[in-house]
C-alpha cells in the first residue's frame, strides 16, 4: 500500500473545500478531488444557479437578513452561527470580488434579486450560474496557490483514527489502486447527501460519503433529520433532475396544475415565494392527488427569459419544453442538507484533528431549513474562518496508525442502490411517517447486517441512512423541512419548532 505524507488534508474541491484551503496558507494543503470539472462527479457547487445573499443595499441590514434565516429555520438554530453568517455576508462578497469574480451589477451598484423567504432583494447573481462562475475563480486561484496540492480522482473511503484521533485517510485512486494519506488535520468538505435519493437537484455522486465516514469514525453529527427539498426540478426522466432556479418564482414565475390553478392558492401569503418547506409540501401534495405541476412563466412576456435565466432556459430545451412558451412539468427534488458533522463556529468537530466545512458540516446556521442563497455563503464565510483556525493550530509531525483491510470493491450494486434511492424518496423524502420510516429503518439496517465491514463506503452510506431515519423517528412534531403525516403537533407559523 501507497503512504503519503502531509499537513492539512481538505476532503472535497468544492467552494467550502477551496475556500478552507485557500485560507490556510500558513500550512500545507492537499486536496482530494473525487471527479473531473465537467463530469457527473464534478461538486455541487457547480450547480448552483440562485446567488449569494448578503446585505449590501442601504436599505438592507445585517440584522434584517438574520430575521429572514430564523424565520425560515423554524427558530431551529444556533444563534451565534446565523448570526456569524449574516454578519459577515458583505465581506464574503468583498472577498469574492477581491479574487476576479464579476458579479451582475446594475449601473453602478449590485444587481439584487428577491428569492423565497426574504423581505428584500439581497441576492447577488452571476446570470443564472453563479456556483459555475465562483467556482470558476476559486479553481484558478487554487491552482496558482503555492500552499495548496490537488490531487484529481482521488477519494477517501474510511478515516485512519485512534484513540479520538483522526490521523490521515484510507484513500482510492480511478484505477482501484488503494493509499493511505497520513495528515496533522483532516478537513470534511465534501457536500450534501442528494445522491441518495430518487428524485434530486444533486450529482448522483453526493451520498454524503465524508457525513458517513464521520458517523462511522464515532464523530458527533446533528439535525440528520432536516433534509430541504427544492420545489421547482424539472420533472424528466434523469438520476439528476435539472434544477430550474427559485429565481424565476423571484421574477414572477408561477406553480400551476393542469387545469392552470394556482399550487400555493390560500396555503401562504407569500405564494410562490414562502419558504422551500412550504412550497415543496404543497408541490408534493398536489402531484399525491393526481395533479400535475408546472411553472408557468409565460406572463413575463416583457423580460427576456434567454437572456436572464439561460441555464434554466437551456436545460428545458434539452427536454423539449420551451420556458417562454409552456409551462414546464417540476417536482420536489433532495437538493438541501441542513444536518451534518456537529462543529463549532471554527470547523473543529468531536474528534480531535478532524475539521468540517459547507453543506459536509453542521453549524446550526440554517436551522430545520435553509433560506434560499444562504448556502454558497455558508461555504464561504464558514471556510474562511476554518482555514483561518488551522492557520493559527498548532502542528505535530502526523502520527501513523493502523489502516486494517479495504476491499476496493467500494460501491454500491446498481440495483440496490436504485432501490435505496427509492425508499429514501418514499421514506424519508417531503412527507414522512412512524410507518414508512419503520419500512426504511426495516429494510437499510437488514441491508447493513448483511453488508461486509471490508465494504467499507458502502457500509458507512448505510449508517448514514440508518441514522437520518433513526433521528426522523426521533422527531415526532413539524419543524422546518422535517414534516410527518402524523405529527403530535406542529407549530403556529413563525413559532420556534422545538
Amino acid at each position: 500500500m501507497n503512504v503519503i505524507e502531509t499537513d492539512v488534508l481538505v476532503l472535497g474541491a468544492g467552494a467550502a473545500g477551496l475556500v478552507t484551503a485557500l485560507n490556510a496558507p500558513a500550512r500545507r494543503v492537499t486536496v482530494l478531488a473525487p471527479g473531473s470539472v465537467d463530469g457527473p462527479t464534478a461538486p455541487a457547487s457547480d450547480l448552483a444557479q440562485g446567488g449569494i445573499a448578503a446585505a449590501v443595499a442601504t436599505h438592507d441590514s445585517a440584522a434584517l437578513h438574520l430575521q429572514d434565516t430564523l424565520r425560515a429555520a423554524g427558530g431551529h438554530v444556533q444563534l451565534d452561527a446565523a448570526r456569524y453568517l449574516c454578519e459577515r455576508a458583505s465581506s464574503a462578497i468583498d472577498y469574492l470580488h477581491s479574487l476576479g469574480l464579476q458579479f451582475d451589477r446594475a449601473g453602478r451598484d449590485w444587481s439584487l434579486h428577491t428569492e423565497a423567504a426574504h423581505s428584500r432583494a439581497r441576492v447577488l447573481h452571476v446570470g443564472d450560474a453563479t456556483g459555475a462562475a465562483v467556482m470558476r475563480v476559486l479553481r484558478d486561484v487554487a491552482s496558482n496557490a503555492a500552499h495548496v496540492d490537488v490531487l484529481h480522482g482521488v477519494r477517501a473511503v474510511r478515516l485512519l483514527a485512534d484513540a479520538g484521533q483522526v490521523r490521515g485517510v484510507l484513500a482510492q485512486g480511478e484505477r482501484s489502486d488503494v493509499v493511505a494519506i497520513h495528515a496533522r488535520a483532516v478537513v470534511i468538505a465534501t457536500g450534501g447527501i442528494g445522491g441518495l435519493y430518487a428524485r434530486t437537484t444533486n450529482p448522483t455522486t453526493a451520498c454524503g460519503d465524508g457525513l458517513s465516514l464521520a458517523l462511522a469514525a464515532g464523530a458527533r453529527c446533528a439535525a440528520l433529520e432536516f433534509v430541504q427539498f427544492h420545489p421547482t426540478a424539472l420533472d424528466v426522466d434523469a438520476t439528476r433532475l435539472p434544477l430550474l432556479t427559485e429565481a424565476l418564482r423571484g421574477a414572477g414565475a408561477r406553480l400551476i396544475d393542469e387545469h392552470g390553478r394556482r399550487v400555493l392558492a390560500g396555503i401562504h401569503p407569500l405564494a410562490e415565494l414562502a419558504p422551500r418547506d412550504v412550497v415543496a409540501r404543497a408541490v408534493y401534495a398536489a402531484q399525491q392527488r393526481g395533479a400535475r405541476v408546472a411553472l408557468d412563466a409565460r406572463h413575463l412576456d416583457d423580460r427576456d427569459l434567454a437572456a436572464e435565466f439561460p441555464s434554466a432556459h437551456r436545460a428545458c430545451l434539452e427536454h423539449g419544453f420551451d420556458l417562454r412558451r409552456e409551462p414546464v412539468p417540476v417536482t420536489a427534488a433532495a437538493h438541501y442538507h441542513m444536518g451534518g458533522i456537529a462543529v463549532d463556529l471554527d470547523g473543529r468537530t468531536s474528534l480531535r484533528g478532524l475539521w468540517a466545512a459547507g453543506e459536509a458540516a453542521c453549524t446550526g446556521a440554517h436551522g430545520a431549513n435553509r433560506l434560499a442563497s444562504n448556502s454558497l455563503l455558508e461555504a464561504i464565510v464558514f471556510g474562511r474562518r476554518c482555514g483561518r483556525a488551522l492557520s493559527r493550530e498548532h502542528t505535530q509531525s502526523p502520527t501513523r496508525c493502523g489502516h486494517g483491510s479495504l476491499t476496493t470493491e467500494i460501491d454500491i450494486d446498481q440495483g440496490v442502490r436504485r432501490d435505496l434511492r427509492e425508499m429514501m424518496w418514499r421514506c424519508m423524502g417531503v412527507v414522512r411517517s412512524a410507518a414508512s420510516i419503520s419500512e426504511g429503518l426495516t429494510y437499510v439496517t437488514r441491508l447493513r447486517e448483511l453488508t461486509p465491514p471490508a465494504r467499507t463506503l458502502e457500509h458507512s452510506r448505510l449508517l448514514l441512512m440508518e441514522h437520518m431515519l433513526l433521528a426522523a423517528a426521533r422527531r415526532t412534531t413539524n419543524c422546518g423541512a422535517h414534516y410527518r403525516s402524523d405529527a403530535i403537533r406542529a407549530p403556529a407559523m413563525g413559532q420556534a419548532c422545538a
